[in-house]
């Protein structure tokens, strides 16, 4: 029996017979001879069935298989003989597995978008989707890894969660017990407990958001990663996210270049992406959307057009900082030096994709925390043991959030974060 081989290994078993497990992706022939698309989770090889190669019974299988049917192959790998650097096989031996019940529905035609995200489940096998989630598996392995390798230690944050950190108006509500418990927005205030045992910790998970929005860029379930070091200011929060943003476009641009060629993604831009970036408060920001034109004023929030035309004037990411105390979260340090604006930093990220990291200096003193609780309407109560950060050895402290799938949809290319997730949960959609 010849050695089980992935298609993404074939290189190193150039002139060798192997043995290859997969799917019909798609296939085309001629009389004496079928062209057999096969992938296996790895990649897609071409599996050439000569009809002076294999018996007549084997040609016949090989004419008549169904798309997405489950077969076994032997043959020799051979380098491909117009494209250096891939391979093709050379069917000696071919056994079909299973095969197709019913005809696949997702056929090499266009498809709408509704029809395909009913059959995400069965959509994901495409070369689209597939390089698509091999891209996100890179970006959730380079963050663990940068942050693995600088000091910092895992610490997983609860889904359910009692505090309704910022309003409950975009949280989702849920009994626990004969409690009433929220899906978690952030694993934040947690982190920051972690932070004060371990000083460098980060969290990795889902994370749930109930607003009612069906724009590009949102999702009702995603992933976020949250470092919060213990001791950091503003000035070390913003150098670690640009850092941090650097190691993760390279190592995809190093690791998933083939999967970004798929994408046609232009990568030029993506290798812009290095420090240092440029940097402006959020009143020179509103100066600048002003001089383009947009009725936007001090006090106002960013939206998803602000954030575009912002860094749409730079060549990389930029991060903007000290918004407007008023309109950021209850545990957001205010800048001693005029308490009108908080100590905080947007990473926007260019191309249109808008806010990817968002984050800032935590308020360390309980005299203060507890009065913008009270000011945000929040149950005290319900803070008692966030409270308790402050009690017992408050420390100056900062971390930020990054949303998996924004990233993901940024160094794809991609117009919607629907692709960026295995199974997208939406405003209107819940099922596969």
């Amino acid at each position: 029996m010849a050695e089980h081989v992935r298609i993404e290994d074939l290189g190193s078993h150039t002139g060798q017979e192997v043995l290859l497990r997969g799917w019909l992706y798609n296939k085309r022939g001629s009389k004496k001879i079928q062209f057999l698309e096969v992938r296996d989770g790895s990649g897609i090889v071409q599996a050439i069935v000569g009809l002076r190669d294999v018996d007549e019974e084997t040609f016949e299988a090989a004419k008549h298989l169904a798309q997405e049917s489950s077969i076994e192959i032997q043959g020799v790998v051979n380098e491909h003989p117009k494209r250096p650097g891939e391979y093709e096989l050379h069917t000696k031996a071919l056994r079909l597995i299973a095969e197709p019940t019913e005809e696949y529905p997702i056929t090499p035609k266009e498809h709408g978008v509704d029809f395909l995200m009913d059959h995400r489940h069965l959509w994901l096998r495409s070369r689209r989707q597939h390089a698509i989630l091999r891209v996100r598996a890179e970006v959730i392995a380079a963050v663990r890894a940068y942050f693995d390798d600088n000091g910092f230690t895992l610490v997983d944050a609860p889904i359910f969660t009692p505090n309704a950190c910022e309003g409950t108006s975009t949280l989702f509500e849920t009994d626990y017990h004969g409690d009433t418990a929220y899906l978690s927005q952030s694993g934040q205030l947690y982190m920051e407990a972690a932070a004060a045992a371990l000083g460098k910790v980060y969290c990795l998970g889902p994370t749930f958001r109930a607003e009612k929005s069906k724009t590009r860029r949102h999702l009702a379930e995603f992933w976020m990663v949250e470092p919060e070091v213990a001791f950091m200011d503003l000035e070390g929060d913003m150098a670690l996210a640009e850092d941090f943003l650097v190691h993760i476009v390279a190592r995809v641009l190093d690791r998933r270049a083939k999967e970004l060629e798929i994408l046609e993604r232009d990568t030029s831009k993506l290798e812009m992406v290095k420090g240092p970036f440029p940097r402006l408060r959020y009143e020179d920001a509103i100066t600048l959307l002003q001089s383009k034109g947009v009725d936007t004023k001090i006090g106002d929030d960013f939206g998803g057009d602000d954030e575009t035309i912002i860094a749409e004037s730079f060549d990389r990411p930029v991060i903007v900082t000290h918004y407007p105390a008023a309109i950021k979260a209850f545990y957001m340090k205010r800048d001693p030096e005029d308490e009108r604006w908080a100590l905080g930093m947007d990473v926007l990220a260019p191309e249109g994709y808008g806010e990817i990291i968002g984050g800032g200096v935590r308020e360390e003193s309980l005299d203060v925390l507890d009065a913008r609780i009270r000011a945000h309407d929040l149950p005290i109560e319900a803070f008692d043991w966030y409270r308790d950060l402050r009690k017992y050895g408050s420390f100056p402290h900062a971390g930020f959030g990054l949303g998996i799938e924004r990233t993901v949809a940024w160094i794809c290319g991609l117009k919607h974060v629907r692709e960026t997730i295995p199974f997208p949960r939406m405003l209107n959609r819940l099922h596969p």
